[in-house]
């Protein structure tokens, strides 16, 4: 199927970060767009995904993140040194 239109270039799906659900494009993110929509600074935190069976994969910054419907994502606050 070619899709004439064109308008299924980038369907919607749903991802859960932190417990929260929200609609994106069915696209590549990075760690820090994800963040954002969460509402967290990217200076402060990483994101890591929550698969099945206990797997995790945290991503930091610009990484990009190939996200799934129904992936789940933490913000994982860094423990750095504070001013």
């Amino acid at each position: 199927m070619t899709g004439a239109m064109g308008t299924d270039k980038h369907k919607k799906i749903e991802i859960i970060i932190d417990g929260r659900a929200h609609v994106v494009e069915d696209r590549h993110y990075t760690a820090t767009e994800l963040l954002a929509l969460a509402g967290l600074p990217a200076g402060g935190y990483d994101l890591t995904r929550v698969g099945k069976h206990g797997h995790v994969e945290t991503f930091r910054d610009e990484q990009k993140v190939n996200v799934k419907d129904g992936d789940v994502f933490v913000s994982v606050n860094q423990q750095g040194t504070v001013a």
